[in-house]
């Protein structure tokens, strides 16, 4: 009721036109499912730990595209686009510690994305939900988005924070759903139990995907 009710003022004050809404909705829920780190976190935490761990995951997530919101109202965002330093320093970050989570769920048993067949692995909420922070914080792809093409949709002719407050709260929306419906499928996929020689084939495949993940970030240029 929310998100309509958000909907509806917009209009009625005329921010935002329903066209331009729309076409950002349907954008951004593109984005959002696109297969990347950031689905691939959630949808391995809910096959490792469970669905309603996993949004801890969803919510580290959502909660760095509020910062990116946020930056990109004050316009920091652009300025990190535009500090070739800085944008190299986010890239790498976020290049590591996809490699990180790579590596450790192909060679240990035990990774952060590693997916036991045997039992839920125990880890404090704050960890799952830093992992979904650091993974979408530090993703170039997501610093692109906010400072390139969501200014697109901004009518500069009206108040821009009421604005990016709106895109902003279906942006949110977006993503804790998409990213819950990637958590429960993972935890689906895994909730009858799974052979161990199975457990480890997905724990490998899914290093291999985050490794991927990570030299597609390092080929993202500014």
């Amino acid at each position: 009721m929310l998100l309509p009710s958000i909907l509806l003022v917009t209009q009625e004050a005329g921010l935002i036109s329903l066209e331009t809404l729309t076409l950002f909705f349907i954008t951004t829920l593109i984005v959002v499912l696109s297969p990347g780190p950031a689905a691939l976190a959630a949808a391995a935490e809910g096959a490792s730990s469970g669905f309603k761990k996993s949004i801890l995951v969803v919510f580290g997530i959502a909660s760095a595209n509020v910062v990116y919101f946020i930056l990109s109202a004050t316009g920091i965002a652009a300025l990190i686009i535009a500090s070739h330093t800085l944008f190299t320093v986010i890239k790498w970050i976020g290049i590591a510690y996809l490699l990180y989570l790579g590596f450790s769920a192909i060679f240990s048993s035990s990774g952060p994305l590693s997916i036991s067949p045997t039992g839920r692995q125990p880890s404090k909420w704050y960890k799952r939900f830093l992992k979904g922070f650091v993974i979408e914080i530090s993703n170039p792809k997501a610093l692109l988005y906010f400072s390139a093409l969501l200014p697109q949709f901004i009518d500069i002719s009206n108040p821009v924070i009421p604005q990016l407050a709106v895109l902003c709260v279906i942006t949110i929306f977006l993503d804790i759903s998409c990213y819950c419906l990637y958590g429960y499928l993972g935890f689906k996929s895994m909730n009858r139990g799974v052979k161990p020689f199975l457990a480890k084939i997905i724990n490998r495949s899914a290093g291999c995907m985050l490794i991927l993940a990570g030299f597609k970030m390092a080929s993202v240029q500014q």
